[in-house]
This record gives C-alpha cells, structure tokens and sequence, in this order.
C-alpha cells in the first residue's frame, strides 16, 4: 500500500466542521470508570456508527481508554456518513472516540482504515494515510504464530445475500424499528441498574429468514477468502458477532457497536479471541477462542518432559 500523506493541518476543519449535539460530560465520566489495563496483539472494531444515536461510544470510550494494542484494525462503517446526510448528530462522546483513537495512532499504535459501506465516501482515500491512520480497501494482517488475516467489512456480497428487493426495504425498516425498541429497553435497563442486553439481536436470532441472510452472507465470504489463499477472514457489515471454523478457514465477523458492543482481538499468545464489553464489570468478557498456536507434537512433548 503506498504512504501517501495529506496534511495534518485538516485534522481540525474535520472536527469543527461537525455540529455536536447535546454535549455531555464523557470525558469526565470515563475517567471515573477505567477499569484494568488489557493487552492485546491487535484488534478489530467495525460498524460504530457514530454519529447515530444508536451508537454505544461511551462504552467503546471505556474499552478503547483501558486498552493498549500493537495494531488496531477499523473494519468500515465508523462513522454513519448516510445517517448524517438525513440529520447531523455528534454528541461530546462521539467526538471523544475519534480523539481517542486519533491519540493512540499518534502514540504508536498502527491503525488501518476499511472503509464500509456507511462511510464509503472514504475508499477514494485508499492507499493515503490520514492523521497516522491508513486507508485501505482491504488488507491482511500477519499472526503471531505466522497465519494471514483477510479483513474486509463485507457489503461487496450483498447481493449474494439479498432475498428480494420487497423484503430487504422491510428488513430494513423493521431494523430501524427494532433499534427505537433497543433504546427504550436499554434506557429502562439502566435506570434499574441492569446491564446492557441487546433487545434487537436477541430478536433477530429468532427470525428464520434473517438466519437465512447470515447464512448466506458467511458463506459468500468464506469462499471470497479461500481464493486470497488466506487461514481466516475478518469482516463486520450483518452486525452478528461470530468466531466459527468453516472447515479450514476461520470465519470471524467482529460485531458492532449499536447491537452487540464486541470486538475481535489476537492475544498475546496469539489466540483469535470474539469478545464482549461489559459496561459494569468495565472489562471484557470471552465469548469464543480458537488457539492458533500450533500444538507441540507428542514425540517433542516427551523429550521435552
């Protein structure tokens, strides 16, 4: 990928340039709540969404604060460019997340931009490199224990995946819908000291033909990876968290911050690891793990012994 470089000099025409709404005291709540320091060989978040109000940014605010990573991978739709088209909204936390992850590109930490389909208008920018932050289409990360990561945020397979033109404008609508209901059960939640539990995913693992589009949609990237020659494919997009062998290739889709609130993560060790942030316990919790180091043969065990 080639390093062209923009001036930094635009870096606050951008900020400035968004209207905030309803500013708060983020920045002051998150540093009442740090909890434990967390490590990681990388990670990779897609699909935030900020600039919607769906988006959960005071806890990736929390995660983002306690957590050092060599590299961290953005896998598109971090900012809702469609949804600001319709009404600009840009709360004090959604502003602390892009400073935060501003600060941590400045202090070391190499962060790759692929761009979504919400934030598209960006993917003419690949191969610049923007406020210590890269942009790029696609890109492949290397393990620790030597396996090649495909990452891509995945809407190049929606028409793969699409089940008729009717049902995906219902689907759509009937997500919007689901999303209103998620912010009123988290609100209440909240107010009764419950921790955060996504309404709208637990419905949508229930509906037969959303299954259906997941199913497809897993199964138009896993084979998309297999002609890259690569052992595991990293994607965001359907905003259904997943870490699942598919026979020799691992499939893994990060999440989001508007349902789920996950994140993938390659360990110190080198594990894949899908995890989920929990708010109360500010920390994060283990959903699945697959070891990608590879196991010492028995005769090696031995002599070793």
């Amino acid at each position: 990928m080639s390093n062209k470089t923009l001036s930094s000099g635009c870096k606050m025409q951008v900020v400035q340039g968004v209207e905030q709404v309803g500013v708060d005291q983020t920045d002051a709540k998150v540093k009442k709540q740090i909890g434990p320091k967390q490590s990681f060989n990388a990670i990779w978040l897609s699909d935030i969404h900020l600039g919607t109000k769906d988006c959960k940014a005071e806890y990736l605010l929390q995660l983002l604060k306690q957590t050092q990573t060599e590299s961290l991978y953005l896998v598109g739709d971090i900012i809702d460019i469609w949804a600001m088209k319709r009404r600009v909204y840009w709360p004090d936390s959604h502003n602390q997340v892009l400073q935060q992850l501003l600060a941590m590109a400045r202090n070391g930490t190499q962060i790759i931009f692929i761009p979504g389909n919400h934030d598209e208008q960006f993917r003419s920018y690949a191969g610049f490199h923007l406020w210590d932050v890269s942009i790029a289409k696609e890109h492949i990360h290397t393990m620790l224990g030597g396996q090649k990561i495909l990452m891509l945020h995945g809407d190049q397979f929606d028409s793969q995946v699409c089940v008729g033109k009717a049902l995906t404008k219902l689907g759509d609508r009937l997500y919007d819908l689901l999303l209103v209901l998620n912010r009123q059960v988290h609100r209440i939640r909240t107010h009764l000291g419950y921790p955060y539990w996504s309404l709208a995913s637990y419905i949508k693992l229930r509906v037969n033909k959303a299954q259906q589009a997941i199913s497809l949609f897993r199964d138009a990237v896993v084979t998309y990876a297999k002609d890259r020659q690569v052992d595991v494919v990293i994607c965001g997009h359907i905003h259904q968290p997943e870490l699942s062998r598919q026979g020799k290739m691992i499939y893994a889709n990060d999440g989001d911050w508007v349902e789920n609130c996950t994140f993938i993560a390659e360990s110190e060790k080198g594990d894949l690891q899908l995890l989920k942030w929990d708010e109360q316990q500010l920390d994060s919790s283990l959903i699945a793990s697959i070891s990608m180091v590879p196991s010492m043969p028995k005769s090696i065990k031995k002599r070793v012994a």
